[in-house]
């Protein structure tokens, strides 16, 4: 079997990244429509957003056994595929508990890309895996800014539903792209699908620094996972129009697209991540507090400030927990903990919005929630310091 150019994987696995958002954040813009033609509550209309980020994460905890049986190369095109499936099904599906199934199955792909594509990239691109890595992420949130901005504009000519099946068409390129790059061996000669397990798994459930950077993926992306489910709507309750509350958020994730390729160009100069860590933390807090001070006078600087900190703290949580273990096999194990539980953490702000926006009308404790989250993250983030790596152990 013959090696694979390494910028054809690059491309595939960008492809691949662009399709693990659109399915959740093209619900924001459209929730209000969504919520008046089906009826659903603020609180259950969250699911939509909650449920695939919870399925998500108990995929991940499933990940050895996963990657057991199905490895890599089949598993990620399983996964794209689900994607794909999902999408398709939005176009028919207009009815809350059916949008609830799709949003359950695009779940379920993304896990399934999420959880086998870590150990992928760092066994196929050993030192420059990093880079990679920050590409791979990044591309998770251009996909999620194409969508944001796409979405009113789209339900505006075909409605809702064609705007949520629209992404069917990149997952399906995102599949075939996939299938012709992953026809190929690792480095030393062995099959792709082999490297997920080629080493023993270990304990991590019993590892405290696993679990520390467990809940700081975890409470970092509760920061995403609630501004891509409720800026929109938080803005279109202030009086602003679905399309423009679309495009903040589409600003919002242009700005951590910006920020996920900065730290793919400078990461390598930061071995002690704590001093980015701690000033992409400061950067999210304060534009949690413009949300909750000034929301309309200071959307922009709200937009910038939480973009590049959001967009910035995704891909360093994840590199801090890869910079742990040095095994490409053993790494995907520990980013699929990581991920697992970190997703079901953040499944949890989503939902906690809707019901506090079905109890109090507004979104402002949301955001004072988060802001406390994100104190805790400074206090986690300050502990991560290279010295400290050893701790990870069997």
């Amino acid at each position: 079997m013959a090696h694979v150019r390494p910028w054809l994987m690059t491309i595939a696995i960008v492809a691949v990244a662009l399709n693990l958002r659109p399915a959740l954040a093209a619900i924001g813009p459209l929730l209000d429509m969504i919520e008046a033609d089906t009826g659903a509550s603020h609180t259950l209309s969250s699911l939509l957003t909650a449920l695939p980020v919870f399925v998500m994460g108990a995929c991940a905890l499933g990940g050895r056994w996963i990657a057991d049986r199905l490895g890599e190369r089949r598993g990620v095109g399983l996964g794209i595929a689900l994607v794909l499936a999902a999408c398709v099904a939005r176009l028919a599906v207009h009815g809350i508990d059916g949008l609830l199934l799709t949003a359950v199955a695009a779940g379920i792909g993304i896990a399934l890309v999420q959880t086998l594509l870590p150990s992928f990239i760092k066994s196929r691109f050993g030192a420059r895996a990093g880079s990679v890595f920050a590409l791979y992420t990044t591309g998770i949130m251009g996909g999620a800014a194409i969508a944001a901005m796409s979405a009113s504009g789209l339900a505006t000519h075909w409605g809702w539903p064609a705007a949520l099946a629209a992404w069917a068409l990149t997952a399906l390129l995102a599949l075939l792209l996939w299938r012709l790059a992953a026809r190929a061996r690792t480095a030393n000669g062995t099959p792709a699908d082999a490297v997920a397990t080629a080493a023993a798994p270990r304990a991590f459930r019993r590892n405290r620094r696993a679990w520390a950077l467990l809940v700081f993926f975890g409470i970092g992306t509760g920061a995403y996972t609630l501004v891509l489910a409720w800026l929109p709507p938080f803005y279109t309750g202030l009086g602003w129009s679905p399309a423009a509350a679309g495009f903040l958020l589409g600003g919002l994730t242009l700005a951590e697209v910006a920020a996920g390729l900065a730290v793919s160009a400078w990461i390598g100069r930061f071995p002690d991540r704590r001093g980015p860590l701690v000033a992409v933390l400061l950067l999210l807090i304060a534009g949690l507090l413009c949300l909750i001070t000034a929301p309309a006078a200071l959307a922009l600087p709200a937009c910038l400030l939480l973009g590049v900190g959001i967009g910035a703290l995704f891909p360093l949580s994840l590199i801090v927990a890869l910079d742990h273990i040095d095994d490409p096999a053993q790494a995907g194990l520990l980013v699929a903990f990581v991920q697992g539980g970190g997703y079901i953490i953040a499944s949890a702000m989503p939902l906690l919005a809707g019901v506090l926006r079905d109890r109090f009308a507004s979104l402002t404790q949301a955001w004072v929630v988060m802001l406390a989250g994100a104190l805790v993250l400074v206090a986690l983030g300050l502990r991560f310091s290279p010295a400290s790596y050893r701790r990870i152990g069997p």
